[in-house]
């Protein structure tokens, strides 16, 4: 079987190879092609590949190429995983929005819609691209802002396309082991948009253990998210958030933080990688797979840094730095369930088909699925209440915009994408930002007045 990992210079790819090297099943993936715009990456990663497939038997073989119709002939999967601007990218967009004063985190907010902005016009003609080459072939999309994007590339390939994220997955594994629960089997009654979310019971045989976690504060206050959050906004909230939600909740709080910061999250990965991948590229360099495994622990460390400061929460636990990554099981699982028709529940990014009410069918969620040969379906999950649907719906209307405006070039609905999200709204920094952004980033001159 083969998989076309497109972004396949990116500095997590290491992390889905490890994961594939593990699986011995039959009908596994024996074939990996990374694509890349940038072939000194390629080369990169494909050295730290080599590095972790030595000594293991019948690895999966790795290619690597810079025409990405070529990584999508006859490929069976499709992992996307682009970044389009780079991480240079991403520290433009945060330190735009923090000068006008609010958030550029790169999936929510101002700095969310400038990512999406420019990332939608690619993600569908990738769209367009697999589905004339590798019509057969399941696109798993890893790529952020990863509901926004599956979204728009679902209008080309429907449900053969699948959004993961980790986020969720690492919230049940955190809240089943505090409460001494086996996460394999317990169900996440989990629902919102990717990184919007609420986990809102844990079903273990049957019984949902989460009201005992909510009535206990040193438990709540055991884990990441309780220290994030505090015990006592968890219980007024009764629902444990995805952590990302700390962007809602402690906004002025985060922003401040990140103003403050010597420098911004995007612009510490940058520079951080930017030193490995020149490592790699000198004649004789450093050991790829040490140095990348180094550098990897380094990021995990520092991961929603700025958010622990503001809310006091401390270092991040042991266990979720041994534990870090975790998409690539997702991917990993789902590609199982699909191809050998081994059933599993996960929790992924799909067209809605009625599951949470008050959206339309069309609408990509995140929420538990039922995944087979057919496809991911999405299981009954009890609805949005109050401020969680209102929230959400607010924020779908803005995914809509940029849907719209990457559609139709209209600056202006690009305008109201900004203007109406919950975190900048305020119509005059929306046009400055608009305007900010353009200028920065060429991949939005196709935005015109």
């Amino acid at each position: 079987m083969r998989l076309a990992l497109l972004g396949g210079g990116g500095f997590r790819v290491p992390l889905v190879y490890g994961a594939l090297l593990g699986d011995r099943a039959e009908g596994r993936v024996t074939e990996v092609v990374l694509y890349d715009v940038d072939a000194g990456r390629l080369a990169a990663v494909a050295r730290v590949l080599a590095d972790q497939a030595a000594g293991v038997p019948d690895a999966p073989a790795v290619r690597v190429t810079t025409d990405l119709d070529e990584a999508l002939r006859g490929a069976d999967f499709v992992f996307s995983a682009i970044r389009v601007g780079g991480l240079a990218g991403r520290a433009a967009d945060e330190r735009i929005a923090l000068a006008e004063g609010v958030l550029g985190q790169e999936t929510v907010g101002a700095g969310g819609i400038a990512y999406g902005l420019r990332t939608v016009p690619v993600a569908v003609e990738i769209a367009r691209r697999t589905a004339r080459l590798a019509p057969d072939a399941w696109v798993i999309n890893f790529t952020n802002p990863a509901g926004l994007v599956t979204e728009a590339m679902a209008a080309v390939l429907g449900d053969r396309v699948i959004g993961i994220c980790d986020s969720p997955v690492g919230l049940g594994r955190r809240v089943a082991r505090v409460l001494g629960a086996d996460p394999g089997s317990a169900f996440a009654d989990y629902a919102g948009l990717n990184h919007l979310g609420w986990l809102r019971g844990l079903r273990v045989g049957g019984r949902d253990v989460l009201p005992g976690l909510l009535a206990d504060p040193a438990l709540l206050g055991s884990f990441e998210e309780g220290r994030l959050f505090g015990p006592e906004w968890l219980r007024s909230l009764g629902a444990i958030p995805n952590e990302y939600l700390h962007y809602y909740y402690f906004n002025r709080e985060t922003v401040a933080a990140y103003r403050s910061a010597e420098r911004t999250r995007g612009a510490f990965l940058h520079e951080q990688q930017d030193r490995f991948y020149a490592a790699m590229g000198r004649p004789g360099g450093a050991p790829a797979l040490e140095t990348w495994d180094r550098t990897r622990a380094e990021r995990e460390a520092t991961y929603m840094a700025h958010n622990r400061e503001a809310s006091g929460a401390g270092e991040r636990d042991a266990a979720d730095l041994e534990e870090s990554g975790g998409y690539e099981r997702v991917a990993l699982a789902l590609m199982r369930a699909v191809a050998r028709d081994e059933r599993a529940t996960l929790i992924l990014n799909v067209r809605n088909r009625g599951t949470l009410p008050s959206l339309d069918d069309e609408a990509v969620v995140e929420v538990p699925c039922l995944v087979d040969a057919n496809g991911a379906h999405p299981v009954s999950v009890s609805p949005l209440t109050g401020h969680a649907a209102a929230l959400v719906g607010a924020v779908k209307a803005v995914e809509r915009e940029v849907l719209a405006a990457a559609e139709s070039g209209d600056r202006e609905r690009a305008v109201s994408a900004f203007a109406l999200h919950p975190l900048v709204d305020s119509v005059t920094v929306a046009r400055r930002l608009v305007d900010a952004y353009t200028a920065a980033h060429p991949g939005l001159a196709y935005l015109r007045r």
